[in-house]
């Protein structure tokens, strides 16, 4: 359903942005992924989506806390496939302390990363698409964009933030064919959640399934995972003609955690 449009994905590299390119580029969507880690890695996962949908795929190693870098990663978009259609804010960093003695530095990266990184994609991305009268814009948000938690005062600030941009940007463009929306998931199976998981099972002497059912029930009331490619699929249905009448929502995948 998205054959000959193209899509950005940032922080794509592992996780759910991983799983947000690979849903898109099944239904037919040429793809930017961006992020870091190992060079190899990286390149078999772009020549790995080349192959298994037909289509195009080019990485970008744009840093998402440079503004500079974000415009030339559109750039890219525009040069590999003509149109950037398509943008998916969803790099994220995290760092947990109490506020008092939250480093500063670390305040400073969060906010850059998992918000100014998305105001920078969206203004370089508008005016291509405001010329072609078609848009998608979908941020990754968070259910801490909706709710609090103790010792995350930066990200829940960004995720706020994204939410609350989300809806500007949704009302500026609402008579055009642009939609702006929102994701906020939960608990997601990554490889980032993973590690908690191991590192709790490890610290507490317990199996890691018991340290995984503790990860779930402190938040998540369905007790269960949402998967990257559950998040994928909602940002698919979100570009699709289907969705082209919801435009500035926050839709939380999160197993009832926003619910209580």
């Amino acid at each position: 359903m998205l054959k000959g449009k193209s899509a950005i994905v940032t922080g794509s590299t592992s996780g759910i942005g991983l799983g947000i390119a690979n849903v898109l580029a099944s239904h037919g969507a040429n793809i930017v992924i961006n992020g870091f880690g190992d060079a190899a890695a990286i390149e078999s996962e772009r020549t790995a989506i080349e192959k298994k949908y037909g289509v195009k795929c080019v990485y970008s190693s744009a840093d998402m806390s440079k503004p500079e870098q974000i415009r030339e990663m559109v750039s890219l978009a525009e040069t590999s496939f003509g149109t950037a259609d398509i943008l998916v804010n969803n790099a994220g960093i995290q760092f947990t302390a109490r506020t008092e003695s939250f480093p500063e530095e670390k305040w400073d990266a969060i906010i850059a990363i998992n918000l100014s990184s998305a105001f920078h994609g969206m203004k370089a991305v508008l005016p291509g698409m405001q010329k072609r009268g078609f848009g998608r814009i979908i941020n990754i948000a968070s259910v801490h964009g909706l709710i609090g938690s103790k010792e995350k005062l930066p990200y829940v600030a960004a995720k706020h933030g994204i939410v609350g941009m989300t809806k500007v940007v949704a009302l500026e463009n609402a008579t055009s064919n642009i939609t702006c929306n929102a994701i906020c998931p939960g608990w997601v199976l990554t490889p980032l959640v993973q590690k908690q998981i191991d590192d709790r099972a490890a610290k507490e002497g317990i199996p890691v399934e018991v340290a995984a059912k503790e990860l779930l029930s402190e938040k998540q009331p369905s007790q269960r995972f949402a998967t990257p490619e559950q998040i994928g699929a909602a940002v698919a249905f979100l570009c699709s003609d289907a969705g082209s009448s919801i435009t500035g929502i926050s839709l939380p995948i999160d197993g009832g955690w926003t619910a209580q």
